[in-house]
């Protein structure tokens, strides 16, 4: 008798499509539909919700509060969304849940009293459990998504062992993301010819993620490379106050300047952010910090040259020198040193991209990444049937 897919529920109280959303939908995509059917609890509809509709799979709308950084677990499994939740495992019966941090201490209450299998990944180096939430976290099954957020969250000394907190590394879908895309589809849309050097950054505004260490790395490339063009795709995801203002003042910024204003391209949210890496001849990320830093892997499998800074996820996905280069966080001199050297050598260019691809290709491939995943899964899962 063929068995039925395992129903799974994903949570998410973010409900734009940043890169963890993202990361949330390819995971759920890239499972067997034979043996996973996917479910998604948000707080309110929003563009995951309908991405996640679109692929025809149910989304469960119940309104919560996330959970801060200071949550009491016994405080907030008192809730009244808890109920709702528990009412919800015990009507669907899903055979497990994967849940997100501002989720799991409403939820675990009604997956213990459902018995229902409850894991989490862990996607922030900065979420450090406070003493009275450490023996909620041992609790609950988890993986990290790099190493760097699994030390981080930790802390030093760890409150528990690391081996109890496995990395599976976000994968990188290498079909969609790979060197043989149209270079042109973006170029012609800005009208830019293919010898026009292009240099490209994906990433949410966000005063973290570093617009203005791109447009000052920009200034000084210009200098020496009065031909070239940096294109920013990306948006205010969440809607934040305090975000819409940096991005105001960054567009703010390019507009006024003499040069980058017909230099720079601020192109908004794109659905097609292969295209714009694909365009480009080199990708930067000149983020303070990234926990992980997934636009260096998706440029990496474009096979293009990745100038990075090296705090955080980086470190330990670029190669420096052969992938790709490192410099410091704030360091737009270094920066533009890297790209103006690069845009200057195609050989150079070259050499990096192939290295680049081979390194997603053999570690962080989103193949490799759906399957530690499902065996975790399925592990879990045996759990409750037995």
């Amino acid at each position: 008798m063929k068995k039925s897919p395992h129903p799974i529920l994903f949570t998410s109280w973010y409900t734009g499509l940043g890169g963890g959303e993202t990361d949330l939908l390819t995971l759920a995509q890239s499972l067997d539909p034979a043996r996973f059917t996917p479910h998604l609890l948000q707080p309110r509809d929003g563009q995951l919700a309908q991405a996640w509709r679109d692929q025809g799979w149910q989304v469960h709308v119940l309104h919560w509060r996330g959970a801060t950084t200071y949550f009491v677990p016994t405080v907030w499994a008192r809730f009244p969304v808890v109920k709702r939740l528990h009412h919800l495992l015990q009507t669907q019966r899903f055979a497990l849940i994967h849940a997100d941090y501002h989720t799991l201490p409403l939820i675990y209450l009604a997956a213990q009293t459902t018995q229902t299998p409850l894991m989490w990944t862990v996607h922030g180096w900065w979420f450090h459990p406070k003493i009275w939430q450490r023996a909620f976290f041992r609790r609950i099954p988890a993986v990290a998504r790099s190493y760097s957020i699994r030390d981080g969250f930790l802390g030093n000394p760890p409150f528990m062992p690391p081996e109890t907190l496995p990395v599976i590394y976000s994968g990188v879908d290498t079909h969609r993301f790979q060197p043989e895309l149209d270079k042109m589809r973006l170029r012609n849309e800005l009208k830019l010819s293919a010898a026009t050097p292009l240099v490209a950054m994906v990433a949410r505004f966000q005063p973290v993620k570093g617009h203005h260490h791109f447009q000052a790395m920009a200034e000084q490339v210009v200098t020496q490379i009065p031909d070239a063009h940096f294109v920013v795709a990306g948006e205010n995801v969440f809607g934040n106050s305090g975000d819409e203002a940096y991005k105001k003042q960054i567009l703010q910024a390019a507009y006024m300047h003499p040069i980058l204003r017909e230099k720079i391209h601020y192109i908004g949210f794109r659905a097609d952010v292969e295209q714009v890496l694909a365009a480009a001849d080199v990708v930067v990320c000149p983020s303070d910090f990234e926990s992980y830093g997934k636009v260096n892997l998706e440029a990496m499998a474009c096979g293009k040259p990745v100038v990075s800074t090296n705090r955080g996820g980086p470190a330990e996905t670029v190669l420096d020198g052969k992938t790709g280069y490192l410099v410091k966080p704030g360091d737009t001199k270094a920066l533009a040193e890297r790209v103006i050297d690069l845009l200057k050598n195609p050989a150079e260019q070259a050499r990096l991209g192939v290295n680049g691809r081979q390194q997603v290709l053999t570690t962080f491939s989103l193949a490799t990444s759906t399957q530690h995943y499902v065996t975790l899964f399925e592990t879990l899962i045996a759990t409750r049937a037995n």
